[in-house]
């Protein structure tokens, strides 16, 4: 086959949210680039992620606030039109065509090539197409890695055989199955538990740990209670023994019995997309993370990055994303010989990783977090106080749905009198989320936050009760 060799400043690989953002910003800072992508340019988040599973929970969210408020509660004479949901879901990944975004590119000046691109030796990736040409990339400055991750299929006898769906094939899912299992209590696990629920299925997960292990624990409870009683099956503390297909349906034995579906939906965590990429040329193992400073460069490397999900550092879009804003700005400003600003919270180092990462789970209820649970930072040897409200408690809350249930928590540095952590569990708290993330990046004081008046009647106003109930310092 013919092939091709190219120079250019820099070289990214992977056209995901993250890849993009990567190459747009060394673009904008005068870095002639190319962005190598094997699938579809816009990757996981666009076509089987965060697009297409909110697309999915969204119109039970708008169903059930309409029939919590009387007065709209009485023009709902209907349930879910599923064909309607699944079309709303295709318009949001463009019937996976990346059309969109390969104008897109071409409007921002980044140059696109499709195959397979592997490392092939320092600042050299070479690119394999569909149809066995190859094109070599020499990068005069850096190459950037934005593999994303893959789904983890555990080790578990007769799984691989049943021909699992992965996160992609629950959000791609033409018709929606009469009955769905799920192995796994992470985040997929209850969103997709939430949505095909919502869609008619009926909704198993098996646990082999408790739900949503990642946030504070109430917020696992409170998901558990209102799936539950939504008719979905949950099963902790379970443990899946082994799986088999037989004919239209999969039997799934288990620690606490037998489990029958007619698909079964595996969510039990991501691992970095690093298996196929070259890196054994470059003295790598293929298959890790790839570990990075604070900039991104991949430790013992003057031209290597790696952002996103590879770097096992967050595992969240939009944390990739700004990871990926670093990057770009830091290797243009590399190539440029311009100031490098890499201390902590400077403009070249992706600081929030460690200190403030926001989260929302999209589930009904929904969870909203950022910082440390009060277990972590209780193990990080903090000194801290951590206040609890009922959200149903504000006067916001009660007037946006009759029957409102909610909690929220903020965790106190004592030492230092700021904020670290807070999580909010309710319908529609994913919007308080940033103002909380704004109040620990900025490290505000708590007797600061005290001028920071929430609107009234708004759900926003639980920063006020939560002060409240920490108590109002003297010098406020």
């Amino acid at each position: 086959m013919a092939s091709e060799e190219r120079e250019v400043d820099l070289v990214v690989i992977g056209a995901g949210p993250v890849g993009e953002n990567v190459a747009d910003r060394a673009a904008q800072g005068g870095l002639e680039t190319v962005i190598v992508e094997s699938e579809l340019v816009g990757g996981e988040c666009s076509y089987w992620a965060c697009m297409p599973s909110k697309a999915l929970l969204r119109p039970a969210q708008v169903l059930s606030a309409a029939r919590a408020l009387p007065g709209a509660a009485e023009a709902v004479t209907g349930g879910i039109d599923v064909a309607a949901v699944l079309r709303r879901r295709d318009s949001f990944t463009s019937d996976w065509s990346d059309d969109g975004q390969v104008q897109w590119l071409e409007s921002a000046g980044i140059g696109l090539v499709r195959g397979r691109g592997r490392l092939s030796g320092e600042r050299e990736v070479t690119v394999t197409a569909e149809d066995g040409a190859t094109t070599v990339l020499r990068a005069r400055h850096a190459v950037a890695v934005a593999t994303g991750s893959v789904p983890v299929l555990p080790d578990i006898p007769g799984l691989r055989e049943a021909n699992p769906w992965s996160s992609r094939e629950a959000t791609s899912a033409k018709t929606v199955p009469e009955s769905l299992a799920i192995i796994g209590g992470g985040v997929v696990a209850m969103e997709m538990a939430t949505a095909y629920a919502a869609l008619g299925a009926d909704v198993t997960v098996i646990v082999r740990d408790g739900v949503l292990g990642s946030v504070e624990s109430f917020a696992g409870e409170r998901v558990t209670e209102a799936l539950r009683s939504r008719g979905v099956e949950i099963l902790t503390r379970t443990e899946t023994l082994s799986v088999e297909r037989t004919g239209g349906e999969v039997r799934i034995e288990t620690s606490g019995g037998t489990v029958t579906a007619a698909e079964v939906l595996v969510a039990t965590g991501r691992r970095p997309a690093t298996a196929d990429l070259g890196l054994e040329r470059v003295g790598l193992d293929p298959g890790k993370r790839l570990d990075t400073d604070d900039t991104l460069r991949v430790d013992g490397f003057d031209w290597l990055y790696a952002v996103g999900d590879v770097n096992g550092r967050v595992l969240l879009t939009h944390q990739g994303k700004y990871q990926a804003r670093a990057a770009g700005d830091v290797i243009a400003a590399r190539a440029k010989d311009r100031p490098v600003d890499d201390a902590p919270w400077g403009a070249h180092a992706a600081t929030a990783d460690h200190h403030a990462v926001p989260q929302v789970v999209f589930t009904e209820p929904e969870v909203a977090a950022v910082g440390p649970t009060a277990e972590e930072a209780r193990a990080q040897g903090k000194s801290i106080r951590v206040v609890d409200y009922d959200l149903a408690g504000v006067a916001g809350a009660g007037l946006s749905r009759d029957g409102y249930q909610g909690a929220a928590r903020m965790i106190v540095d004592e030492d230092r009198g700021v904020m670290i952590g807070a999580t909010f569990v309710g319908p529609d708290v994913a919007e308080l989320v940033h103002a909380a993330t704004t109040a620990v990046v900025g490290e505000v004081p708590i007797d600061r936050l005290w001028h920071a008046v929430p609107s009234y009647p708004t759900v926003s106003e639980i920063w006020l009760r939560l002060l409240e109930a920490y108590g109002r310092p003297a010098s406020a």
